[in-house]
């Protein structure tokens, strides 16, 4: 019996969301700010883009035939990073997290074969965050989605130990997917900001979550990081080098850098069959999953095709076409 395709980078739109926050202090000035960084070219862009998606992004049915005529069998859908909105205060931010997973969850039950989902947590707000992945848990949700850091905090931050504690302890997925990336109006041409922006968060957030000792404290964590890990896993023998030449680099964690790519999940979406190659080696091929940005411009509308391209042994492909993706959503 062949395994199933499984695409663990997928995502959904929840218009209800947007509902919600429109209008609420803090929500105009996010918006600009997330204009800025992304240039008037880019948004010119994107609008129409995700206008032409809104039926595969909101409709259970057309969803299905998308992933029917890519060959995938499984999605693990998240919400559309867009939906982070970590400006919001406490009171509103419950509220999201609550109308997020729900949503999601309802989103998935229309095919509960073929849909997986994931929630959102106020990573504004730590210390409400243990209680939102409950919250996703509890909606029959794989995990949750968060981004590579909140205002004015890392993922290095302490705040967060009881959340990776809990993610620990109950096995919850977690989907490391940035939105926005600091660099700011630097990125603000050629849509630097996503082309640039995402793997440089990517890059930064793995290696706080790396050099800070969080995956030493919490070695069970099952996370996902998309986009293929952005920049880190290729150069990661630069980190090796820090590591072992630097007293202040080598302070935080107890083992070189490049050991804890297989400590973590990697999608494959790095549009680049050599590169794919590389990530298979450094992470180890039971550590990379299907991953297409579906159905975003980014993403790819063949991820199956994708994979074949790298020219990776049998078995690891078939590894990484599904059959890490189902051991992992079996232990969920």
């Amino acid at each position: 019996m062949t395994r199933p395709t499984i695409d663990v980078h997928a995502h959904v739109l929840l218009p209800a969301v947007e509902s919600l926050v429109t209008g609420l202090p803090g929500h105009a000035e996010a918006k600009e700010l997330d204009a800025r960084r992304n240039g008037p070219a880019a948004l010119a862009v994107s609008g129409p883009m995700v206008r032409e998606r809104v039926p595969r992004l909101t409709d259970a049915a057309v969803r299905l035939a998308a992933m029917d005529a890519q060959g995938v069998d499984v999605q693990l859908v998240s919400p559309s990073p867009t939906h982070y909105h970590y400006w919001a205060d406490e009171v509103s931010a419950e509220k999201l997290y609550r109308l997020a997973n729900e949503a999601t969850a309802a989103h998935c039950a229309k095919a509960p074969d073929r849909l997986r989902g994931l929630g959102l947590v106020p990573l504004q707000h730590p210390h409400h965050m243990v209680r939102a992945l409950g919250h996703a848990l509890e909606q029959g949700l794989a995990g949750v989605e968060i981004s590579s850091h909140a205002p004015g905090r890392e993922l290095s931050d302490p705040a967060y130990e009881p959340f990776w504690a809990r993610a620990e302890e109950t096995g919850a997925i977690l989907f490391l997917h940035p939105f926005g990336c600091t660099l700011d109006e630097r990125l603000d041409q050629w849509y630097l900001s996503n082309t640039v922006g995402q793997p440089t968060e990517n890059a930064v957030a793995l290696s706080h979550l790396i050099f800070s000792g969080v995956l030493d404290r919490h070695p069970g964590l099952r996370l996902i990081a998309a986009h293929g890990g952005g920049y880190l896993p290729t150069h990661i023998g630069r980190a090796d080098h820090a590591w072992s030449a630097r007293a202040d680099a080598g302070a935080g964690c107890a083992h070189p850098p490049s050991s804890y790519l297989k400590r973590l999940y990697f999608d494959s979406l790095v549009h680049d069959p050599y590169v794919l190659r590389e990530l298979v080696r450094v992470a180890g091929a039971d550590r990379v999953l299907l991953g297409s940005d579906f159905p975003f411009d980014m993403g790819t509308e063949d991820p199956v095709g994708a994979l074949r391209a790298a020219r990776l042994p049998e078995a690891d492909f078939h590894a990484v076409r599904g059959g890490n993706a189902a051991a992992l959503l079996r232990k969920d």
